[in-house]
């Protein structure tokens, strides 16, 4: 690419602090350099910077595309309007991505209370853009420190893990980490996979799934040449991965993995979608209403969302 990036940067639910960390990652002088084009709110936008005295984006000199408000959105409050204006912005920002208009996609935070109010069918970003793609094969990795970990199951509850933890959905999110692993700068592809079970089962001790699932999705991987290992216990996999021995972790549902980038990177880990025609980066955060409004939320993981982003532009 021998232009700057055009990156498209989503405000995310109007009543959160996605605002606030949108327009201080744009006024940083640490933002990497690109083309930002901003998409949502610009009514809510122009307020919150005028009632905190901070330059608006028309002063920054930042493109915008404007996803109008039809009715208030109180801070701090789960609404049907925040909720549906936050998933328009990020539906134009993709579709845009699809057309070329835009090179990468940087999402601030939506709330998925908000967006199940607002009629959307999906749990958050990652389902949602695979959808407008037109896409099934994708994942959630977060990138922190030194830690990439992509992630099996997501947004689903605890109880129903063991069921959708098949060797088929493993291979699958292992496969896409070992095609898209060179885009992050790794120059090797070594990828373990945690196990589900404590001390990852203790040979069908504690529970069958590494035996009768797991392990054979990881051998089948290595008959086809992935360089993948496992499975191995959680609680010494991400120290071990921490320490270089490995490229990327697999983990099998959300908080196994999530937990240890976070501790490690949290406000400066980034959320990026595997499988999408585009790229798209994210904050690792939520909204965080309970500060929505008061000009103290931290812009770091948007920053690294769009230095990410404006990378994996560049890298394509």
């Amino acid at each position: 690419m021998t232009r700057l990036p055009r990156v498209a940067v989503t405000v995310g639910d109007p009543a959160g602090i996605g605002p606030e960390i949108v327009l201080k990652a744009l006024a940083s002088p640490e933002r990497a350099a690109a083309q930002y084009v901003v998409y949502g709110p610009s009514r809510t936008l122009e307020a919150f910077a005028r009632r905190m005295s901070w330059q608006t984006i028309n002063e920054l000199g930042i493109e915008s595309v404007d996803v109008p408000l039809k009715s208030d959105v109180p801070l701090g409050q789960v609404t049907a309007e925040g909720g549906r204006v936050a998933a328009e912005a990020v539906l134009q920002a993709a579709r845009d991505a699809m057309a070329g208009k835009v090179d990468a996609i940087a999402t601030a935070p939506l709330n998925k209370e908000s967006l199940r109010a607002a009629g959307y069918p999906f749990p958050g970003h990652t389902e949602l853009l695979a959808d407008v793609a037109g896409v099934k094969d994708v994942a959630m990795m977060f990138v922190g420190g030194p830690l990439r970990v992509a992630l099996v199951t997501i947004h689903r509850s605890l109880r129903s893990v063991p069921d959708a933890v098949t060797g088929a959905e493993v291979s699958r999110v292992v496969r896409l980490v070992d095609r898209e692993l060179p885009r992050f700068g790794a120059t090797r592809r070594r990828i373990a996979v945690c196990g589900l079970n404590p001390h990852a089962g203790e040979g069908g001790l504690f529970g069958t799934e590494e035996r009768d699932a797991i392990s054979p999705a990881i051998e089948a991987l290595k008959r086809d040449g992935v360089d993948c290992h496992g499975p191995f216990p959680a609680d010494t996999l991400f120290g071990r991965a921490f320490q270089g021995e490995f490229d990327a972790v697999v983990a099998l549902y959300h908080d196994q993995g999530l937990i240890p980038v976070k501790l490690m990177a949290f406000g400066k880990s980034v959320n990026v979608t595997l499988g999408l025609p585009f790229p798209r980066a994210s904050v690792d955060h939520g909204t965080a209403f309970d500060i929505a409004g008061k000009g103290v939320a931290a812009e770091g993981s948007m920053l690294a969302a769009m230095k990410v982003a404006v990378q994996l532009a560049l890298a394509r």
